[in-house]
């Protein structure tokens, strides 16, 4: 079946970010010209979305504005003959058709999928987008997650190798390769002491979930810190012998929840830029 909707959880306070994320959801800090949470949307247009629902929280309205019209602003833009401009703002509140959901408590990833389940069917697959990971990739690192689910028709994970010394901040997958983009996962831990990780191959926030996924999800209790993960779901199709794929995509990850992802992603998507690309390299170069 194909994958027409995708989840995109947005709930999270941002606190790394503050102050700058006191007053406006760290999903809006622009990287170059645009908020994070615009080059997520994109790359799920790109790989084929349709419909996208944001499971936001208090604080959040600033996202569901940018992604709706501005009369105001596009007749100013009108106005003064900016067009390019006016097509620019236009073009982000055509890119899908959105909806937006409110994360009643901050209860975990699993939690804000399953807040999105009123706008998903029984029986569609859906992708689910975090709104912390730009990634910059020429074949859209969602579309080729489900470019695995089309060939296997199983819930897929976005893996990454890291250094190990960052493994224990992420969740951590064992299994079996099959090629050299592809996973058979047999084992799912959640942020693993260094010497318990099974590998350096960490899940990054890119999912696609079947139904057997959100069925499993709608059945795991909350964990000790009272949150119901995804990895929870995972775990215990795991142990029903149950298929669960990896994907280690192509692409730049620039993990944009920490200040230095975030900074990185600047430069380096600053120096692709058409308007400023050139500029920025001699700067950087006489620093």
């Amino acid at each position: 079946m194909k994958i027409r909707k995708a989840i995109i959880p947005v709930a999270g306070m941002g606190t790394r970010f503050l102050p700058a994320s006191k007053a406006q959801p760290k999903e809006m800090l622009a990287v170059v010209d645009k908020p994070i949470i615009q080059y997520i949307v994109e790359e799920a247009v790109a790989s084929g979305i349709e419909e996208i629902i944001f499971v936001t929280s208090i604080g959040k309205r600033a996202i569901e504005d940018h992604f709706d019209r501005n009369f105001e602003l596009e007749y100013r833009l009108e106005q003064k003959k900016k067009l390019k401009e006016l097509e620019q703002v236009k073009a982000v509140g055509k890119l899908a058709k959105f909806a937006f959901v409110r994360q009643s408590k901050p209860l975990g990833d699993g939690h804000a999928v399953l807040s999105a389940l009123p706008f998903i069917d029984a029986h569609e697959p859906v992708a689910v987008l975090f709104g912390d990971d730009i990634i910059d990739a020429k074949v859209p690192a969602l579309r080729q997650l489900m470019d695995v689910y089309e060939k296997h028709g199983d819930p897929v994970i976005a893996l990454h190798k890291v250094p190990k010394k960052l493994v224990p901040s992420f969740g951590v997958v064992d299994g079996k390769q099959l090629d050299k983009k592809t996973w058979v996962i047999s084992r799912f831990v959640e942020k693993p002491q260094l010497s318990e990780a099974p590998s350096n191959l960490v899940a990054i926030g890119r999912y696609i979930l079947t139904p057997s996924v959100i069925t499993q999800l709608q059945k795991t209790k909350p964990g000790p810190d009272g949150e119901i993960r995804l990895a929870g779901a995972f775990d215990a199709l795991l142990e029903q012998k149950k298929a669960l794929y990896g994907c280690i995509f192509d692409g730049v990850w620039y993990n944009c929840g920490n200040k230095f992802g975030f900074l990185k992603a600047q430069i380096e998507l600053g120096l692709k830029h058409p308007e400023i690309g050139a500029e920025l390299k001699r700067y950087l170069k006489h620093l």
